[in-house]
């Protein structure tokens, strides 16, 4: 037992000292707290309960009976003295902690930047954008599309070291009168009462400084129940806190119950602390446990890998400070949790590349552009190359892809022979671009006009091609090969759309047909001329005045297809109209036929796949 200082005093002096500090018979002791005074008098407080104290120690079975009950009682009021001072001093020191520069500072010691993102619910069947702007997203996460929910903020990411940072919760010299006073409760057995005292004050303090840190008191059902919307922003709001939780309050409090109960006997440290911090920790940890055993939908597989690496980040903290034989069940659920949260972010993948196979849309998106759930698709596996490292770790297994050898025609083939090396990751995000193409392949037939239905992969295709390009992330994984792939895909549908469209045009421009003989002909058929002149005016006035109307929103992909357009048709029609002009010409009306002067049709393949009628390019062009 420490002792202020090495004199003793009288056995009947200390009974005095201590007695007059009854508050149950002194209104002065009532008014007063001790360890509120002066030093002298709190350390003769403390030599007298010594002394009474040695005195029960070195008593017989022979001594006075009397005597015994009189200093019985003595340290019973002493003790119960002790109890009101202890918690008093707790009292007056429970202030909680500074959260605010706390939560900074612990976000940002030893961290790098990464993209943390949440993405909207999976786009609803056949909700379009009839303009289809571009939203690539950058490494920013900035998205100008989709605004269905998608968010994203560059945040510190959750690979750390060990940064635990104890604080001093109460001044030493409170500490050092603490220590005094919890010596004196064990060494007269009232440990249980020194401890319980201990934990609900401190618990308090605990509790204050999660109200501050916005950790609130909710059961796993509360939050199960919760909308993900709200719960989208409670994770990143827990994800703060528990860095503080774990790494500064918690580890705060464990060294203060150190300071205060070390060397005291009965691992009396560590039962003030779990006193304390037992309850907060598990109220703590059930978020984190109710999020991972909640339903498992796309759109909260973002969040859930947040939560996974930090709590994995966490987790040599937790160890550290739960490090005791009390604290096992502690340590055990977070381990708990982390498993179960990898088992959801496995099962959340799996979830969505089901999703993108089975989404069921069917009307066509209007002018071919690019559909919402190519554009969900791309921000979604664009955000999964940002967490690769996790996912990496997560995603051991090959993807469970359809076989050529079935009759199954509701799910394509993968052949994995030609991505040897690439990761399982990697092959998942290989994947879900494969099963996306075959759901638009699909998406494709429900329109009437095959060259929009061909115009449609192709935009599809280009802009999964972009979004590749434009992460050097993604582009590493899924590979140069795959890339060349769909890149072929898309100058391939680009192909299959002229065909589609300027086949039937460009056949008006033929000279089989016109030529005739006779020796009163000029071996040129006038009407059959002018019937072709007609029937070219008729397709290209249909197709100017549909294909108007078609968007390719990607500037350069319509400004190429305007050229391999105009390399084709102009030409042709040059080469048509110097020829047989002059046929036409000669005879009656021929305006009627050479509707389109070389300048004419340059001019209007420049209307082509912007989304507007002809109509309004017109008065575009006259403005």
């Amino acid at each position: 037992m420490e002792s202020p200082e090495n004199h003793r005093i009288p056995l009947e002096k200390a009974e005095q000292i201590v007695l007059r500090w009854d508050s149950t018979v002194s209104e002065e002791a009532r008014a007063r707290m001790i360890f509120e005074g002066d030093r002298q008098e709190i350390d003769n407080y403390l030599q007298a309960i010594d002394e009474i104290q040695r005195s029960m120690e070195s008593t017989t079975l022979s001594d006075d009976d009397d005597s015994k009950k009189v200093t019985t009682t003595t340290i019973q009021i002493a003790m119960a003295r002790l109890e009101d001072e202890f918690r008093n001093i707790l009292i007056s020191n429970a202030t909680p902690i500074e959260t605010d520069s706390l939560t900074e500072s612990i976000s940002s010691t030893h961290l790098t930047s990464r993209t943390s993102s949440s993405i909207g619910e999976f786009p609803d069947a056949d909700d379009y954008s009839t303009r289809g702007e571009d939203d690539t997203v950058s490494r920013n996460g900035s998205s100008s599309l989709l605004e269905r929910g998608e968010s994203s903020t560059t945040t510190a990411s959750y690979r750390s070291m060990s940064s635990i940072r104890e604080i001093d919760l109460i001044p030493s010299d409170s500490i050092y009168d603490l220590r005094c006073i919890a010596d004196r409760m064990i060494a007269a057995g009232y440990f249980r009462e020194c401890v319980q005292v201990y934990g609900s004050v401190r618990k308090s303090a605990v509790d204050s400084s999660f109200k501050k840190l916005g950790v609130e008191k909710l059961s796993i059902g509360d939050i199960q129940r919760l909308e993900w919307e709200a719960l989208n922003a409670k994770i990143g709001k827990w994800i703060r806190a528990a860095k503080v939780c774990i790494r500064v309050l918690f580890a705060s409090e464990k060294r203060l119950c150190q300071q205060i109960f070390e060397d005291l006997g009965t691992a009396a440290d560590d039962a003030c602390f779990m006193e304390t911090v037992k309850g907060p920790a598990i109220q703590l940890f059930n978020f984190a446990e109710a999020i991972s055993i909640s339903r498992r939908s796309p759109e909260k597989l973002f969040k859930i890998l947040d939560l996974h690496d930090a709590l994995l980040d966490l987790l040599p903290d937790i160890d550290a400070v739960f490090y005791s034989k009390s604290a096992e069940s502690i340590r055990v659920q977070a381990t708990e949790i982390l498993s179960r949260l990898a088992e959801a972010a496995r099962g959340m993948l799996s979830e969505f590349e089901n999703a993108v196979l089975r989404e069921p849309s069917r009307v066509p998106v209007p002018g071919g552009t690019i559909h919402p759930l190519t554009r969900y698709v791309m921000n979604y596996i664009s955000l999964i190359s940002d967490y690769k490292q996790t996912l990496g770790e997560l995603i051991v297994s090959r993807p469970v892809t359809g076989s050529r050898y079935s009759d199954d025609l509701t799910t394509p083939d993968m052949d994995f022979t030609d991505h040897e090396g690439q990761s399982p990751l990697a092959l998942h995000l290989i994947w879900i671009i494969v099963i996306l193409q075959f759901n638009l392949e699909g998406k494709s037939k429900h329109y009437k006009d095959n060259s929009l239905a061909h115009l449609f992969i192709m935009n599809n295709v280009h802009y999964i091609v972009q979004k590749i390009k434009g992460s050097p992330e993604l582009r590493e994984m899924i590979g140069d090969y795959y890339l060349k792939k769909l890149t072929g895909k898309f100058r391939q549908a680009a192909t299959r759309y002229q065909r589609a469209t300027w086949v039937g045009v460009l056949y008006c421009l033929r000279d089989e047909g016109l030529h005739v003989s006779g020796s009163f002909s000029s071996g040129v058929s006038r009407s059959a001329l002018r019937e072709r002149f007609k029937s070219f005016n008729a397709m290209f006035e249909e197709v100017h005045r549909m294909q108007a109307l078609w968007l390719i929103p990607d500037t350069q992909l319509r400004e190429e297809l305007q050229i391999s357009i105009s390399e084709k048709l102009i030409p042709a029609y040059r080469s048509f109209l110097g020829r047989f002009r002059t046929h036409i010409e000669n005879g009656r009306h021929p305006e009627n036929y050479i509707k389109y002067s070389v300048e004419d049709l340059e001019t209007a393949v420049l209307d082509f796949f912007e989304g507007y009628a002809v109509s309004q390019h017109s008065r575009r062009r006259s403005q």
